[in-house]
């Protein structure tokens, strides 16, 4: 048994120190407001398919090894009290231009080339598959992808950290001097680059805006599948949620730590949506909401031990959701002096160290 500090109690933190409170460590989580961040306004899309692109070839792998994780990761959640909200919907790809087919056939031919499962359709099935679907041009349906409720995901994740002794304080952390741990966990996200001098400037924020929206009375149900599209080559998602409600996004740009809403951002989410499925432009709107993803310098994050005891498990970028069960596996693997999941070497912050030296 050691003594493990986790800085950050986003997804990544708190699936974190979950799992190390099942091994039987004595855990201890710093987050002002844990459970919030950039997890509370994800879309909570479990998709390393269909966020695939040619050169991430590692981030795919990554993400596959996780996904597999995901299915007994929320049975093992669900049975600490609190299920999860894990859906099991696929995920349909729309292009709604020739532009945009474009980038839709590349993609398809990227996940043949891997022999990964993805049907491409034409504009016709697209809709046939999603009824309220839009003109598009064409179609992707890749059925292995999953989703789930973000925030049944970190209620859940929390109710099992308090029930495993995980012990939360609500300090901020600005230096690892004020931490004394036989081990230390950086999570922090967009924030993690500020508590150790080799993620400084490794790991960057990168603002996304999301809608929730919900029907009302006598309009089209939100669709079945997660849909994403790309609409004159920005990306679009719609996740549907069990209670009816549908999440919409992705805004995704540089702007420091600001977390605000803004009306450009709302604008091309609702304008985007509206030409992929037209119903939405009867919804109500319930909520608009921001946050910062951490982005690194290659789309994969950092996974792996920094030394001195200290560990980073940051810069998911879009995938932090997705990539929770096999970083949290890889934390429990260095606590226990084992070999981290397969995949997880790619994820080293030792790459880092490899650039300086370049």
């Amino acid at each position: 048994m050691s003594e493990l500090t986790i800085i950050g109690g986003g997804v990544i933190g708190l699936a974190a120190a979950w799992r190390a409170a099942v091994e039987g460590h004595r855990v201890t989580l710093y987050d002002p407001d844990p459970g919030r961040g950039a997890s509370w306004v994800a879309g909570g899309m479990l998709a390393p398919v269909t966020e695939a692109w040619p050169g991430e070839e590692d981030v795919l792998r990554l993400g596959e090894a996780s996904l597999r994780r995901w299915p007994e990761f929320a049975r093992e959640l669900a049975a600490e009290g609190v299920d999860p909200g894990l859906a099991g919907h696929g995920t349909l790809v729309v292009a709604l231009d020739s532009a945009d087919a474009g980038q839709l056939d590349i993609l398809a031919g990227f996940l043949r080339s891997l022999g990964r499962d993805a049907e491409p359709l034409t504009g016709r099935a697209a809709r046939r598959a999603e009824p309220g679907i839009g003109s598009v041009r064409s179609g992707l349906l890749v059925p292995g992808d999953l989703a789930v409720d973000n925030r049944k995901l970190l209620r859940a994740l929390e109710h099992a950290c308090r029930g495993r002794g995980v012990v939360f304080h609500s300090d901020r952390i600005d230096t690892l001097d004020d931490v004394h741990a036989d081990a230390v966990v950086l999570a922090a996200g967009a924030w993690t680059g500020r508590l150790h001098p080799l993620l400084a400037g490794a790991v960057r924020p990168l603002k996304g805006e999301i809608l929730r929206l919900r029907p009302r009375r006598g309009c089209l149900p939100p669709p079945v599948n997660t849909v994403r599209a790309l609409v004159e080559g920005r990306p679009i998602y719609l996740v549907p949620r069990a209670d009816g409600e549908l999440v919409l996004g992705a805004t995704q740009y540089e702007a420091g730590f600001d977390e605000s809403v803004t009306a450009r951002g709302v604008r091309e989410l609702l304008e985007g949506a509206e030409r992929v499925f037209p119903a939405i432009a009867e919804y109500e709107l319930v909520e608009t909401a921001a946050g910062l993803r951490a982005g690194s310098l290659d789309a994969l994050p950092f996974v792996g031990e920094l030394g001195d005891g200290v560990f980073a498990a940051t810069g998911h970028h879009r995938n932090g959701l997705l990539m929770a069960p096999v970083t949290a596996d890889a934390v429990v693997a260095w606590l226990a002096g084992e070999a981290p999941p397969d995949g997880v070497g790619a994820a080293s912050p030792a790459r880092l160290r490899e650039r300086e030296r370049v």
